[in-house]
């Protein structure tokens, strides 16, 4: 059987589910979108790039940048630990496509993104469908769930595409000092778990005196690396997360290497397995905090623009910690839209609530175990711009939260 033949036999308007993030099957997705009139594809945090055109609907349950303004989309809303289930239910594939490396023993590897793929081919498989992979020579070989029996694949494609990688970020002055304050709160012998960007980065970078560190996540980068060399990492609890992004320095440390534990999304982001880590310490983001402390992550002016991801996942899971803690970590003022991003109450759908703290260049607001009047007190003296103290203080007394 070849691609042509697989293509052929879809039913019409099939769901297409590929690798998304920062290693979709370019070439082999190109062969596909080229056969296919109308399909619906299905990919997580979707590049530019991705085909946009009459006939192919863009679904998914957290949005990229190739996805968020087109007319096209169709986002489903889901945490991403129960987004597996949506293909045994309500989205079922037709034909997964796979980034791999090239086979080695009867096995491939998915590399540097694991995420819900696994799912996915198991969904497919039950309902006859069809798994194409493109193997490439450049994919780091990562093992866990990442590896796959080459049984499991109906046709390979090679295609040897260099991989993006991005450099390390750098961490400007406010990054600095939120990243400074949410160190502070991370004791030796933590669980970390955070996402990409300066903040986080910052975060993380701010640990490497630490020891007996642990790393139970979603996703790292380049800041992982900096902890293990640094010597903070715990050596003998290997590093677990479901995909990775960063520098040409991390894709080389992470091929195979057995301190590297990729696994299926839904065993990193369940809240009972997160729960287990000792010390559990999730560092997040959002657009929005409001004096309830509800944060908004995932709209702009009604229009979505990425999804819940793993924030509720890590939240809960690391509330339920023993020693847990769930961080929002943001700049007070959004430097794009020219207004605070502490405001009286979101407007838009809520991402996440019920937080340990909230952390912003001016200070952290403890959240979990307090009042909504003292929430609120705290987040205005302690995390809002100076600007917008007094305003929100008046908002304040208008929604009760202030004599």
């Amino acid at each position: 059987m070849n691609l042509s033949a697989i293509l052929a036999d879809l039913p019409e308007n099939p769901r297409v589910v590929a690798t998304g993030n920062h290693v979709t099957p370019w070439h082999t997705l190109g062969l596909v979108d080229a056969a296919l009139p109308a399909y619906r594809l299905w990919v997580l945090n979707g590049q530019r790039g991705l085909p946009d055109r009459d006939g192919v609907t863009l679904e998914t349950s957290f949005v990229g940048p190739a996805q968020r303004r087109s007319p096209r989309l169709s986002y489903v809303p889901c945490r991403l630990s129960l987004v597996p289930l949506t293909f045994q239910g309500p989205l079922p594939p037709d034909l997964v496509l796979l980034h791999t490396t090239r086979p080695e023993g009867g096995k491939v590897s998915l590399g540097t993104e694991v995420n819900v793929l696994p799912a996915a081919v198991e969904a497919v498989r039950r309902r006859g469908g069809k798994v194409v992979a493109q193997v490439n020579a450049h994919m780091p070989w990562t093992y866990g769930d990442a590896e796959l029996p080459v049984s499991e694949i109906d046709v390979m494609v090679e295609a040897d595409e260099e991989l993006p990688t991005a450099p390390v970020t750098a961490i400007d002055d406010d990054s600095a000092q939120i990243g400074a304050l949410v160190a502070a709160r991370v004791p030796d012998g933590a669980t970390l778990q955070a996402g990409i960007g300066a903040v986080p980065d910052a975060a993380l970078r701010g640990l490497t005196t630490r020891s007996g560190l642990r790393v139970w996540t979603e996703m790292f980068s380049d800041s992982i690396l900096a902890l293990e060399r640094a010597g903070a990492l715990d050596r003998a609890v290997p590093i677990t997360a479901s995909f990775l992004f960063g520098s040409p320095e991390l894709m080389e440390w992470v091929d195979r290497n057995e301190r590297i534990h990729m696994v299926r999304t839904e065993v990193t982001n369940d809240p009972a397995l997160i729960a287990r880590n000792p010390s559990m310490v999730s560092v997040n983001t959002a657009l929005q905090v409001d004096l309830f402390g509800q944060a908004n992550a995932s709209r702009i002016d009604a229009r979505i623009f990425s999804g819940f991801g793993g924030q509720t996942d890590f939240i809960v899971g690391a509330l339920h910690s023993h020693g847990g803690q769930a961080m929002i970590a943001l700049r007070s003022w959004h430097p794009k839209a020219d207004c605070s991003t502490i405001v009286p109450l979101v407007d838009e759908p809520v991402t996440s609530f019920q937080m340990s703290a909230i952390v912003t260049e001016q200070g952290a607001a403890q959240v979990f175990g307090s009042d909504q009047k003292t929430q609120a007190r705290q987040l205005i003296e302690h995390c809002a711009h100076p600007d917008v103290r007094e305003e929100l203080y008046e908002e304040a007394v208008a929604l009760g939260l202030a004599p």
